[in-house]
This record gives C-alpha cells, sequence and structure tokens, in this order.
C-alpha cells in the first residue's frame, strides 16, 4: 500500500511548513469537506453532537450559498466553516486572479448570508502550488491539509476502516466528506475512527486548539 494515498509525504511537509498538516496540540481534528448536503450534513451534525465532537466543514461555495439554512445549523452548533472554493476547482490550473476571485466569493457569501468571517481554506484534491501561500496570506487564512485521508467518498467502509486503522495517530487532522459519495458510510466511518482513538487514547480535540 502507498501511504502517500492516505498521508502527505513528509518532503511536502517540510516545503511547506506554514500549512496546516497535523494538530499542534497532540489531538485528532475531525473535519469534513464538499457539503453542506440536505440529508447528510444533518446526521453527521447529530452524531458530532451525541459525542461532544467539534469539526471544520469545508463547503464549497455553491453548495454553501444554496443551503445556507445548514450552514447557520453548522455554525449555531459551535462548528466552524472553511472555504473549499465555489466549484470544488483545482486550483493549479487556474490563474492567480481567478483564484484569488474565488476564494472571495465564497468568503463574502459567508459574511454576507452568515454573518461570519472565513479563516481556513482546503485546496480541492488537496492540490496547490507555490502561489498558495502569498494568495491565503493576503487574505489572512491558513491553508489546512491532513495527515489521515480516509477514502470515505469510495464509499467502501473496509479502505475506511484500513485507513483510519493503519494511519491514525495522534494529532492526525482527519478529512471525512459530506456528500453523496460518503453518505451510506459515514456514520459507520466516524464510529470506527472513535473506537480506534478511544483504544489508542487518542483524545479529540477542538479546531481553534488543534490549530493554533
Amino acid at each position: 500500500m502507498n501511504k502517500w494515498k492516505y498521508s502527505p509525504p513528509f518532503f511536502m511537509k517540510y516545503l511547506f511548513p506554514e500549512f496546516k498538516w497535523s494538530t499542534s496540540n497532540s489531538k485528532i481534528l475531525i473535519t469534513f469537506d464538499d457539503g453542506p448536503l440536505p440529508g447528510n450534513s444533518e446526521k453527521i451534525l447529530k452524531y458530532l453532537s451525541e459525542n461532544k465532537i467539534k469539526s471544520i466543514f469545508f463547503c464549497v461555495g455553491n453548495n454553501l450559498e444554496e443551503n445556507i439554512s445548514l450552514a447557520k445549523e453548522i455554525l449555531s452548533e459551535g462548528h466552524l466553516i472553511g472555504n473549499h472554493m465555489p466549484l470544488h476547482q483545482i486550483i493549479t490550473g487556474m490563474k492567480t486572479s481567478e483564484i484569488i476571485k474565488n476564494i472571495k466569493e465564497v468568503n463574502e457569501t459567508a459574511r454576507e448570508k452568515l454573518n461570519y468571517e472565513i479563516k481556513y481554506f482546503r485546496p480541492p484534491h488537496g492540490k496547490f502550488d507555490l502561489r498558495t501561500s502569498k494568495i491565503l496570506k493576503e487574505f489572512g487564512m491558513t491553508n489546512v491539509m491532513w495527515s489521515l485521508i480516509t477514502w470515505d467518498f469510495r464509499n467502501d467502509i473496509k479502505l475506511v476502516k484500513n485507513a483510519s486503522g493503519r494511519f491514525l495517530k495522534q494529532d492526525s487532522i482527519v478529512v471525512f466528506h459530506d456528500s453523496i459519495k460518503s453518505s451510506e458510510i459515514i456514520i459507520e466511518s466516524l464510529e470506527f475512527l472513535l473506537e480506534t482513538a478511544e483504544k489508542r487514547n487518542y483524545g479529540i480535540g477542538v479546531p481553534e486548539e488543534c490549530l493554533k
């Protein structure tokens, strides 16, 4: 198995130390990409509430704008919202001006419709380039990558269990997806992650503390 499919290689972390690859307080941070998604976000929020977990939802701009009530629920439950581009575009193929315009668009949606300032960014598919740091610095934002991607978007709980079982660490930033692709297995995936963390005596952190 190629570990890089689940956890980014060391040289990437070395080249971009300003990005967040793992937590700063040796607690696990659970994150979700791509939502909000009606019918799915609600069950995720319910599960997180029942287990007293706080998270970051890296929202696709169009999904955010079309599901403002869900976004409000995410915030009211004490979670954070991050920027995941308006249409889940891969930024490495875009002009700098287009990247800036698109990041600004999602931030303004959150500001105008939620009275919320987005501080965190995650590039779709985890793809970025040398421009990313400078662009995000201009926005005063932090790029939050990950140390464990669960592959839940393949809709195969065996893949998730393998990824979490083999690569979960006490300071992992974990990626799940709030999307139709993972909706059938998302709760079971979360359950397995928490069970694994408990067996290893790993704690679950809150975003603000994990990303200091």
